[in-house]
């Protein structure tokens, strides 16, 4: 009996069918790009969402128009998403090897070369640049800014600064400025107050994910503000959301925006920041992963849902208010 249980279980496994060899191929490299991680992809996104937005109400730009622009954002999020987090794992993999969470990842794990990694990476970045060949020159030039010495930067930081987080939300939410300046040419105060709210989130939501890491992450050496804030995160991070708000309601006053935004982005995001505050555990990794997906997706589009309501509050306004001049001219 025992001989036969041997035999059994040294037998050889059945070769992979055709389509399962082509998913263990391809599965490194997806893995390696996040892209089944919509959360990191979001957070791109809703900086550009919401300064395309509010952009938008400002420029009177067609809807049409408007979401053809924001299908385009959501592409370059994901690709700048995904370009990001090659990088960082290339710089990173020695790092990676060393923390729970990260050990498995492709390139610290040995499926994917350093080699393969770097073409693959460049692969993306020329998809991103022809993406943006058409734009204007201020467009432009942001958008090349973003991509290399900001982006490219932040894998470093973490090795000389506690404060990663805060050159990380530099380089995250410059889509704020590329919208700005991709409409209008231009980069008014109302936009630097909106980047101000996003950067503040920025170091709000990383800081709540780095600490997934934290014991691991002392031990290898990687520096973040969820170890530089210690026992005070919670009150450090409540700065942070204050700052957050107060940066969205002064783009509201300075872009003259209307009663829905600053109910649903300001009272709504304020709501929700204070009861995720209350409720996230820094010292579970669980719950931090939880509360770093609601802020991809659930706060991301409740603030998006205030800029767009008082968008379309504006061009039913403005509509209304062209087809009463149009009665006037005609007589009536």
């Amino acid at each position: 009996m025992s001989d036969s249980v041997q035999v059994a279980s040294s037998s050889p496994k059945p070769p992979l069918s055709f389509t399962q060899s082509i998913v263990a191929t391809l599965e490194p490299w997806v893995n390696l790009t996040r892209v089944s991680r919509f959360a990191g992809t979001m957070l791109v996104f809703w900086p550009y969402a919401w300064a395309l937005t509010m952009t938008a109400r400002t420029a009177n730009v067609p809807m049409s128009r408007f979401f053809y622009l924001l299908l385009c954002g959501f592409i370059g999020a994901s690709l700048s998403h995904s370009v990001g987090c090659v990088w960082n794992d290339i710089l990173d993999r020695n790092f990676d090897r060393q923390v729970a969470r990260t050990k498995k990842r492709p390139i610290a794990s040995g499926k994917i070369s350093v080699r393969g990694a770097v073409a693959f990476l460049w692969g993306h970045l020329a998809i991103m640049l022809w993406m943006i060949r058409d734009v204007n020159e201020l467009a432009w030039k942001i958008a090349l800014v973003t991509m290399f010495p900001l982006a490219g930067l932040y894998p470093l930081m973490k090795r000389i600064t506690y404060w990663p987080q805060a050159w990380l939300g530099i380089s995250m939410n410059a889509g704020v400025f590329v919208a700005w300046a991709f409409l209008t040419k231009s980069v008014p105060t109302s936009a630097f107050a909106l980047f101000g709210g996003t950067w503040a989130w920025t170091i709000w939501y990383d800081t709540i994910y780095a600490c997934q890491d934290k014991k691991d992450d002392v031990k290898a050496g990687v520096k973040s503000t969820a170890l530089l804030f210690g026992n005070s995160i919670k009150l450090v991070l409540a700065l942070f959301a204050t700052i957050m708000m107060t940066g969205l309601v002064l783009a509201g006053i300075l872009n003259n925006h209307q009663l829905p935004y600053f109910v649903l982005s300001v009272g709504g995001g304020s709501v929700y920041l204070a009861v995720q505050l209350y409720a996230v555990d820094t010292d579970s990794p669980k719950s931090c992963w939880a509360a770093f997906h609601r802020n991809g997706f659930n706060l991301g589009a409740l603030i998006w849902s205030g800029f767009l309501a008082d968008y379309i509050w504006a061009a039913k306004g403005s509509a209304l208010s062209n087809f009463a001049e149009g009665l006037m001219l005609k007589g009536f």
